[in-house]
């Protein structure tokens, strides 16, 4: 047997123990955690991210030891280092990246939107998805570039790189300032928080509901289903309606145009009697008042309340559909007409037929005898 390859098979069998005894703790501890966990849904959501990552970094980081101790006069031992050492880096970013990810998940488990009153669940969720994309990033960054720092020629590279940056560095600011707008747009919005998850918006004329708040770009989703793709940075440049701001709370309104002989009373029963009769209504305000004048009728503007706005419009359908039967039932005859008086009579058809457009009176020739004379018309 060849003298050399024993330090080698020497390492070889040290790193074998070395990572069996590795695994060993690894199950073991795991068992242990995911017992000490299982009465926590936020805790477990933890530990069964970290799970796999660690599964494989403990033994890589027993490798790494034996590694270590080796002696430095191997064949090849530098290179086996650099390389465990990049694999580690590599295990390390990602356990980091996924506790960062199942923490960020285990707060959104904690705080549902799926209640009535979620403002403050919106609120945390919104600011915990942004600093967990935010976090995650700035994890795999700082992990690559440490990966890259342990080669000494990406070192020396980087290190003439940066001794010789000035116009380059300029120029990629100024490619990447629509990135880092987007960046720092995510982190106002995360805590400023103008929009939340959930909220409903009006955006360039659409309505809809904040689904994803991306590191840049928010997904809105439209009514009909549709998504609209809005850049972060536009949130902080441009004006917006947010009609969940503080409170999903929100007022409706009707409008109705009838004859000013209509009576306003019944109406109003009607729609206490179908405010009260729906869910829909949350028992805050119900009224109708006449807000507008004009030559042809009155305007009366129907004014309810609801819990959010998809109870909003569907009460706002169901009013209008209720009064419109009350209105075709008891009251056909009050809808707007058009009012006109007539000070003076207006001239007989034979008058304005025997005068022309002159005002002259007829010619001899239009005075022909007729039937009703007693003579018998003309046979040419």
């Amino acid at each position: 047997m060849d003298l050399n390859l024993s330090p080698w098979a020497l390492t070889f069998l040290s790193a074998a123990i070395a990572m069996t005894v590795a695994w060993l703790i690894f199950f073991s501890s795991a068992a242990i955690v995911q017992r000490g966990t299982a009465h926590s849904k936020p805790a477990s959501a933890v530990a069964q991210a970290a799970r796999k990552p660690a599964g494989i970094m403990l033994p890589l980081l027993a490798l790494q030891f034996v590694l270590r101790g080796a002696p430095d006069d191997l064949a090849h031992i530098a290179l086996v280092r650099q390389a465990t050492t990049i694999v580690l880096i590599a295990s390390f970013t990602w356990l980091l990246m996924r506790m960062a990810r199942g923490f960020g998940q285990a707060i959104v488990m904690a705080h549902r939107t799926d209640a009535s009153d979620n403002l403050m669940a919106r609120r945390i969720q919104t600011q915990t998805q942004v600093v967990t994309r935010l976090a995650v990033s700035g994890i795999g960054l700082i992990g690559f570039s440490l990966a890259l720092m342990t080669i000494p020629d990406v070192r020396q590279i980087g290190t003439s790189l940066l001794a010789s940056a000035g116009v380059v560095g300029i120029a990629a600011g100024l490619a990447a300032r629509p990135v880092l707008g987007n960046l720092m747009a995510g982190l106002q919005i995360a805590f400023s928080q103008p929009i939340r998850l959930d909220d409903v918006v009006i955006v360039d004329g659409e309505w809809g509901t904040i689904e994803e708040i991306n590191s840049t770009y928010v997904v809105v989703k439209i009514w009909d289903e549709r998504r609209l793709i809005v850049p972060l940075q536009w949130w902080i440049e441009h004006p917006f309606q947010n009609w969940t701001r503080n409170s999903a709370n929100i007022l409706g309104t009707v409008f109705l145009w009838l004859d000013y002989r209509m009576p306003l009373q019944p109406l109003r029963n009607a729609m206490q009697a179908v405010c009260e009769m729906s869910p829909l209504w949350d028992g805050r305000v119900c009224l109708i008042q006449v807000t507008d004048f004009s030559e042809k009728a009155m305007q009366l503007r129907c004014l309810i309340s609801s819990g959010d706005s998809g109870k909003s419009w569907d009460l706002r359908c169901l009013i209008r559909e209720e009064l419109m039967v009350v209105m075709q039932r008891d009251y056909p005859d009050y809808l707007p007409r058009v009012r006109a008086e007539i000070d003076k009579p207006l001239p007989s058809t034979a008058h304005a037929d025997a005068e022309d457009t002159l005002g002259r009176p007829p010619s001899p020739q239009q005075r022909s005898p007729t039937p009703e004379h007693g003579q018998a018309p003309p046979v040419g």
